[in-house]
């Protein structure tokens, strides 16, 4: 006897939690051969708002845990990941019409990246920070430090590995992350999510928004408490509009063409230097 399948309308995931968007919309998602998959969540401005304040409340914690526990953490989710390649390996092949091998192959990439991020830890101050020298009885030291709420829009191919490679180098230095799922492709990142509430992510570190790009980009972009920006799943109009919106609070922007680069962990941090008498 045949069964119906269960179609899924996915939620959004804030703050350790997986809400509906607060507006009660949805959009069709279809696969690569244009059957109707699910329905994900259409954020909302509010969705949104949400979003960065539980980041914002999760940075002080976040940024103040050693960095041997942020790599820990970000290991932990590469064995939750593990866990669930198969789940992945079947999301990819449907949405971005790839063999099971080749969809795999894509898996195996994103949880080594994340095994890769998770080594840089505790070792991005010494590729960053420095002691420096002065003229005087003063030590001198340069540090790196996270800079604070950073939004990300996601590659759309390949979906998961472009999603590890942001969301990992954002998290890694202390930083929190406002995940804006590819909308062609957002299932990935809801699973994603679903590995991130099992496993040892504090609440509000990351936060996976679906929904309709465009939309989102100005209310990200004009956002006060968000800090910087990676915008490499953007289109260069995209790309535009959040520079303009950003401008009034001098928002960080990237773009990145490599999934696989300390200078990603780099690109949103800040330098703190601290002077020290000699001899004290």
């Amino acid at each position: 006897m045949s069964r119906i399948d269960v179609m899924k309308t996915y939620k959004l995931y804030i703050n350790g939690a997986f809400p509906r968007s607060e507006s009660g919309r949805v959009y069709g998602l279809k696969d690569a051969k244009g059957s109707f998959i699910a329905n994900p969540c259409w954020a909302s401005r509010k969705d949104l708002r949400d979003a960065v304040v539980a980041a914002r409340a999760a940075f002080g914690g976040w940024s103040n845990a050693t960095a041997y526990n942020r790599g820990q953490v970000l290991y932990r989710i590469a064995e939750v990941m593990q866990g669930r390649a198969a789940q992945f390996a079947d999301e990819i092949v449907a949405q971005e019409g790839l063999t099971p091998k080749q969809a795999l192959a894509q898996v195996e990439e994103a949880i080594d990246l994340m095994v890769w991020y998770a080594g840089w830890t505790d070792k991005i101050s010494s590729l960053a920070g420095a002691a420096n020298p002065v003229s005087g009885p003063f030590h001198n030291f340069t540090t790196p430090e996270p800079i604070g709420v950073v939004g990300t829009f996601i590659d759309a191919k390949p979906s998961l590995t472009s999603l590890v490679g942001s969301v990992a180098a954002i998290i890694a230095s202390g930083n929190t992350a406002v995940v804006i799922a590819s909308e062609k492709f957002p299932l990935t990142a809801i699973t994603f999510a679903e590995v991130c509430a099992t496993s040892d992510v504090p609440a509000g570190v990351i936060n996976v928004l679906t929904g309709k790009t465009p939309e989102l980009v100005g209310w990200m972009g004009s956002h006060m408490d968000v800090d910087a920006v990676d915008a490499s799943g953007l289109n260069s109009k995209q790309l535009t509009e959040l520079k303009i919106a950003g401008a009034d609070n001098l928002k960080r922007i990237h773009s990145f063409k490599s999934a696989k680069s300390p200078e990603r962990i780099l690109a949103f941090v800040e330098y703190k230097t601290v002077w020290q008498t000699v001899g004290i």
